[in-house]
């Protein structure tokens, strides 16, 4: 659809930086619209053979291409689990058809969050519509039967892969046995709405349903791609509906341990388009002491709560009223952070 060249010198919305370059091309996902199970952008196979229902999903946000790319090349190789069933869904194709290379970060979504919205049928309030409901409509009957969901994201800005596993016990031992990426974020979600990876029994300490969501690098750099071929094989492979050998060998990268885990305490929620970080940050920064400066919002500082406190995806580009611009973490993992500079 579109070509990395097509960005060429450039620059994104006036006052975000830096520029990120698209080295990922944007393919035309227009040939997979009827699906194969009744609803659009949406493929299940199931094997016949007993074994757990996994769903890969892409384009949650529809500048967010690199999950759209495993997910095409899924369907291209023909890939069908060997037990169990396998759904792979394009999830926000409006929004990403909407993509402007111009303005990248502008098809994130079209009306709303397609992350910020998922509730039961019982719950939905049916008075309410927008493109991303209604696609959420489409998809909710499917998710309440998957056992296993990979939701596939990447970030605003350039920082190391993370899993996001939720808040529950069960979340994190989901990200310790796919051992990909290695930075685990635990965290409560969002305060504007419920994410596809906490929907319902994925969110419930008592039910066998697990859900990781896993960013995976800047949304339009090439190695964000190499992150998710190797989550999604390591992620079918580990709940055993495929084979090793069922996937090109170079799917799989190499495992960075140990895994380092931080839990959020809390976010930074901009109440005005009046917020702006103290420096440059793209996430992972880690500050020593507690009562550091990090930002000011409405004209006040917005200080680190803690000593030893990380950053989890700061950014401005989705910044208006109510938006989390940044969240607060504690690093729980023996293991200092070594791949990013201490401030």
């Amino acid at each position: 659809m579109f070509s990395p060249n097509d960005n060429a010198g450039r620059n994104l919305d006036a006052g975000l930086a830096p520029d990120y370059p698209i080295e990922l091309d944007f393919p035309d996902i227009r040939p997979y619209a009827e699906g194969n199970c009744g609803t659009p952008y949406l493929f299940s196979f199931d094997s016949g053979q007993p074994g757990p229902h996994l769903m890969i999903n892409a384009l949650t946000h529809g500048n967010e291409v690199c999950g759209a790319l495993v997910v095409k090349e899924l369907l291209d190789l023909g890939l069908r689990p060997r037990r169990g069933r396998l759904t792979l869904a394009f999830a926000n194709v409006d929004a990403y058809q909407n993509f402007d290379p111009a303005h990248p970060d502008a098809s994130r979504f079209v009306d709303q969050d397609l992350n910020r919205v998922w509730t039961s049928a019982l719950l939905d309030d049916l008075s309410r519509d927008s493109v991303e409901l209604r696609r959420a409509r489409q998809l909710r009957p499917v998710i309440d039967q998957v056992d296993f969901l990979l939701d596939l994201h990447s970030m605003h800005e350039r920082c190391a892969p993370l899993a996001v596993c939720g808040p529950l016990d069960k979340g994190l031992a989901l990200a310790h046995s796919v051992q990909s990426p290695s930075w685990v974020i635990r965290d409560e979600g969002h305060p504007e709405g419920c994410r596809m990876r906490d929907y319902a029994d994925f969110g419930d300490p008592d039910s066998p349903k697990n859900a990781l969501l896993v960013e995976c690098g800047q949304h339009w750099e090439a190695s964000a791609l190499t992150v998710g071929r190797d989550v999604t094989a390591r992620f079918m492979k580990t709940h055993g509906i495929i084979d090793a050998e069922d996937l090109p060998s170079d799917w799989y990268q190499p495992t960075e341990q140990p895994l380092r885990v931080v839990r959020v305490t809390e976010p930074v929620v901009a109440s005005s388009n009046d917020f702006r970080f103290a420096d440059n940050y793209t996430g992972l920064e880690t500050f020593a002491d507690a009562g550091s400066i990090i930002a000011w919002r409405d004209g006040e500082p917005v200080r680190t709560p803690y000593p030893n406190c990380v950053l989890v995806m700061p950014s401005l580009r989705q910044l208006r009223p109510g938006v989390t611009v940044v969240r607060f973490g504690e690093l729980q993992s023996d293991s200092a952070p070594t791949d990013r500079p201490g401030v």
